[in-house]
């Protein structure tokens, strides 16, 4: 399992070559273009392309400033919590689909 949270278009590009066969890719960060990869070997490796909803700088803020302002209460809906270094242990169970994940949060 692969996260990239650059937005960076290279660093999406390589990050297909450090994901393990039948590995996921996760990409968090947004990039204003287009990603290419080699359709050949993403197949044979048969890889799994996951990201997050696309937003901009602006809504991050917007949203930033509604949570430090008490209008959002997000304690509900954080129903799994590890640190960076039980993620990997962690990881597994939250994507298997075996759990009741609504959101996870890493801790660093």
């Amino acid at each position: 399992m692969v996260f990239d949270a650059t937005g960076n278009s290279q660093s999406m590009h390589a990050a297909f070559s450090y994901v393990g066969y039948g590995g996921r890719l996760i990409f968090v960060g947004l990039f204003q273009g287009d990603i290419r990869f080699h359709d050949p070997d993403f197949h044979r490796r048969e890889l799994t392309v996951l990201s997050s909803r696309n937003a901009t700088f602006k809504d991050f803020r917007f949203v930033i400033q509604a949570l430090e302002k008490g209008h959002i209460n997000i304690a509900p809906w954080i129903t799994h919590r590890t640190t960076s270094d039980n993620a990997l242990e962690s990881l597994p169970l939250w994507f298997s689909g075996k759990g009741d994940l609504f959101k996870g949060v890493i801790a660093f």
